[in-house]
């Protein structure tokens, strides 16, 4: 039953042989044996790929939970009497994890030093059906609601830019002057709503550079190339150093939120340690 969910997860007996560390030959004549004692066929078999049949289909959601529950029993039993172990394999955000979750993770790591890490820093959606992660750290809104979410904490932006932009093209005091500047963000065209108090404002703003990384819109703003609208969290280092200053100080964008996604809620022990921490210290 463990094999036929690996055959099916890895899409394939390779993949899967090479995950689980047996012959390709041996995967196959299991998963063969365990179809005669069903009685059905469970997998269409091809030369690159593998199908579910119906039956298959049925027969991989119910035991994919069993075997998740089997695994998780033994991994409870083994925390009586050790910490949590292994290698935690997480995709992250680039640049709030390089600014921001980096010293919380060296934290945790000092907590728990049986376990290893292995980090994907990556804007991309991570399949964590079909990929080898435990859990994706992502912001923003959830696009799949098939997955298991846990909010972190809400992160709130705030309006930035550097000392030699404002000295060349003047400070805005209020939403109505952002289309008057050069405005740094993920679409060359767009528009940010603000808010102050019980107003909200939505502003149409824009500018030169048409960009899709978080880090790149920070270290142009830090080269006087316009006004960027970030949670001060992944700002701070500029801050600091005074590279960047906030500006419009009533005014801030609608927060975001920080959450763990994973596939299922059944989650071996450093997993769940992994994201109570990180929900306790963004939290705060």
């Amino acid at each position: 039953m463990a094999l036929f969910v690996e055959v099916v997860k890895a899409r394939g007996f390779r993949n899967a042989a090479e995950v689980l560390g047996v012959p390709n030959s041996t995967l196959s004549r299991r998963i063969s044996g365990l179809e005669k004692a069903i009685g059905l066929r469970l997998l269409h078999r091809t030369t690159r790929k593998i199908e579910l049949t119906e039956a298959g289909q049925l027969y991989f959601e119910r035991c994919k939970r069993i075997v998740d529950e089997a695994r998780l029993a033994h991994e409870q039993l083994g925390e009586m009497l050790a910490q949590p172990s292994g290698v935690l394999r997480a995709s992250l955000p680039v640049d709030f994890a390089v600014t921001y979750l980096a010293p919380l993770i060296a934290e945790f790591a000092g907590l728990y030093p049986s376990i290893t890490f292995d980090f994907d820093l990556t804007p991309r959606r991570v399949d964590l059906v079909s990929e080898p992660f435990d859990v994706a750290i992502r912001m923003g809104e959830s696009d799949n609601s098939q997955l298991i979410t846990c909010t972190l904490a809400t992160l709130t932006p705030y309006l930035y830019a550097s000392p030699g932009y404002l000295e060349r093209s003047g400070e805005p005091a209020r939403p109505a002057d952002l289309p008057r500047h050069e405005c740094l963000g993920i679409l060359k065209a767009g528009s940010w709503t603000l808010l102050d108090g019980k107003r909200t404002v939505t502003v149409s703003v824009g500018g030169r550079f048409t960009l899709n990384n978080v880090g790149m819109i920070r270290r142009l703003a830090t080269l006087n190339m316009g006004v960027i609208l970030m949670p001060e969290e992944i700002v701070a280092d500029d801050l600091a150093s005074g590279k960047l200053q906030r500006i419009m100080r009533t005014w801030h964008g609608a927060p975001v939120p920080v959450y763990a996604i994973t596939e299922t809620r059944l989650l071996p022990a450093k997993t769940q340690r992994f994201i109570e921490f990180l929900r306790e210290r963004l939290g705060r």
